[in-house]
């Protein structure tokens, strides 16, 4: 005698050596003896084993499923029953066990009960199943034709769209996402090798910024359109003629400066651009999402939609919206009495840039001192040089015959040939510009501390992190006792933030303050600046490093200079890069600077291999 039986969903026979009420002992086809409970063995037969087996599978692979799902109805039912229905007639051992091999081969169509007793699915239930079994057959079919086409190298339009995500915030549910990663197997390419086959990824740099954007700008960096109203009757600074200074590139220009002849003296004016005039709601939701404009080597992000900028920016020959902030001066360049601020129109009459002007105006061409003017302004920039030299010994940040130290940028032009860019640090028009700013950030904090109005400010206890706070306290770094970002409000929330809280201050009846000192949504406001700004400055010197290390590659650099820093971690001299080197003696101190042989570099990982040679220079 030989049995019919089913093991882990398989239905297999054997024959029986020994039976009793809860198990038999049986040989497979096989020959294995083995022990199978009762309560797993549906037939039993006297016919060949084999034979019964292959018969029974031929007749339920001839079973119209959807048929015996008609017939069985709603109730329960023993796979004896459904055999009878579907047959019509009482079924014999061969049809039982077809049956049952067909009941149990569709479990979208019956669910098993107990032992032999199916139920059929819900109709719904099965329309539903059915439905998602075709989708899938459809969707193998359209992966099956996007893996040839991506495999020919050809990059199919579904898969271009959102190749993006696919590569740097996959879906790994989509059968996009699936298609692509698993041609990538095939033809053992990484995911941004085969994209850069198939044309989806134009270089490495593009590849490098559709990663940021997706990561750190849900919306993308598109604007929606939002209407920008220029404020209305304000009055006009007279006799007020004021420039600014900025790279060549700038297209944002916050702020700027005027020096006016008075009696016995000077008026000092420091005027910063005013887009919060016309703040919205929606260029609230704007400045929140973004924070602040991104800059890296070849491009920029900006916080504001362009005709936001064209109508703030302090941009040359024209009337500009305001927030100004003015300081008396005697003729020995002493502070007089106390500065007074306004909103106000105030006449840009220059945009000076600093490529331009510093050959004329740098610590080693005399120009900071001689009579002979280079250039518009030049003179009241010489004035101003000794104010902020002034100011610097006011903070006790004055540091007289300095050294001459560099700081390093790259360029990169149209054709991607990288030029470094190599400019003194705290250069005179540095310095400058920076005095005036910290002035102007140091009253106007003061002004919104004094008057329990709500900020954010920039602290720093002795020998402490510099950190963003809404209590105002002292920055031991710069050396004042209040200190808070207000003059960059075409690109920083903060400073737009700032603003919005100053003009109230200063104009309290046609303006009132977005925030109350202590407003849940002030903290928030630091909080997620800050974490904005870290990830766009992170993502900067990622590109600068990404470029310096393309500078190392285009120029066949075998060698160079750095600077010990600590460890194994190095400067580059010349470039924007700090890197790891190896072989370094553990006895040489920090700032020696040595020469490194370069060896690999991997642009996709910007990583280059750099290895000691020697000592140049303590």
């Amino acid at each position: 005698m030989n049995i019919f039986y089913e093991e882990s969903g398989q239905f297999k026979v054997a024959s029986i050596i020994q039976k009793n009420d809860a198990s038999y002992q049986a040989d497979t086809v096989g020959g294995k003896r083995v022990k199978i409970k009762a309560n797993n063995v549906f037939v039993e037969f006297d016919t060949d084993a084999v034979a019964f087996l292959e018969n029974a599978q031929q007749q339920a692979s001839e079973i119209d499923i959807p048929l015996l799902w008609e017939v069985v109805g709603e109730c329960e039912f023993t796979a004896e029953a459904a055999a009878g229905e579907y047959f019509g007639q009482k079924p014999n051992k061969s049809e039982l066990a077809a049956t049952l091999i067909a009941l149990y081969a569709a479990p979208m169509y019956f669910y098993k009960k107990n032992k032999g007793v199916f139920k059929a699915a819900p109709e719904e239930t099965l329309k539903q199943a059915l439905a998602a079994i075709e989708r899938k057959k459809q969707q193998d079919a359209q992966m099956a034709e996007w893996i040839e086409e991506l495999k020919s190298f050809r990059l199919p339009e579904n898969i271009a769209v959102v190749l993006p995500k696919i590569l740097h915030t996959p879906d790994k549910q989509t059968i996009e996402y699936k298609a692509f990663i698993k041609a990538a197997e095939i033809l053992k390419y990484t995911p941004f090798e085969l994209a850069q086959k198939t044309g989806g990824v134009s270089s490495l740099p593009q590849y490098l910024l559709d990663g940021f954007v997706l990561n750190h700008f849900e919306q993308g960096i598109d604007f929606p359109e939002i209407a920008c109203e220029q404020p209305q009757n304000l009055p006009v600074a007279e006799n007020i003629k004021a420039f600014s200074i900025d790279d060549i590139a700038t297209t944002e220009i916050d702020d700027a400066l005027s020096l006016t002849p008075i009696d016995n003296g000077w008026q000092l004016g420091i005027h910063i651009a005013a887009p919060t005039l016309s703040a919205n709601d929606a260029i609230h939701k704007i400045i929140h999402q973004r924070q602040s404009t991104v800059y890296f080597p070849t491009g920029k992000i900006t916080m504001l939609p362009e005709n936001w900028i064209s109508a703030f920016s302090l941009d040359e020959n024209g009337y500009r919206p305001c927030v100004s902030v003015y300081f008396d001066l005697d003729e020995n360049a002493q502070f007089v009495g106390l500065p007074h601020s306004k909103i106000e129109q105030v006449w840009i009459e220059k945009n000076l840039r600093i490529q331009e002007i510093e050959p004329f105006f740098n610590r080693l061409s005399g120009c900071l001192k001689d009579d002979d003017d280079k250039f518009d302004f030049h003179a009241e920039l010489k004035t101003l040089w000794q104010i902020a030299i002034a100011l610097q010994k006011q903070r006790g940040k004055y540091e007289e015959d300095a050294p001459i130290r560099y700081e390093y940028s790259v360029e990169v032009d149209e054709n991607g040939i990288v030029t470094p860019i190599k400019r003194e640090r705290d250069a005179p028009i540095d310095t400058v510009v920076g005095e005036m700013m910290i002035l102007a950030n140091k009253t106007w904090a003061e002004m919104l501390d004094q008057a329990g109005v709500g900020g954010i400010f920039r602290v720093q206890e002795p020998k402490g992190q510099v950190r963003l706070t809404t209590q105002s306290s002292p920055h031991d770094g710069l050396g004042v006792s209040h200190y808070a970002w207000h003059t960059s409000p075409l690109r920083r929330a903060t400073d737009f933030i700032n603003q919005q809280q100053l003009i109230s201050l200063i104009d309290g009846e046609q303006y009132a303050p977005r925030f109350d000192k202590n407003d849940n949504q002030l903290f928030a406001a630091v909080r997620d600046f800050e974490t904005a700004y870290t990830a766009y400055k992170d993502f900067q010197q990622q590109m600068e490093r990404y470029w310096s290390l393309v500078y190392l590659q285009q120029n066949a650099i075998t060698e160079l200079t750095a600077t010990l820093l600590k460890g194994d971690l190095v400067r580059i001299d010349g470039l924007p890069l700090v890197a790891r080197a190896t072989g370094i003696p553990i006895d040489i101190l920090p700032r020696t600077l040595m020469k490194l042989r370069v060896g690999e570099i991997d642009l996709i990982t910007q990583s280059v291999a750099l290895q000691y040679m020697n000592v140049l220079a303590a």
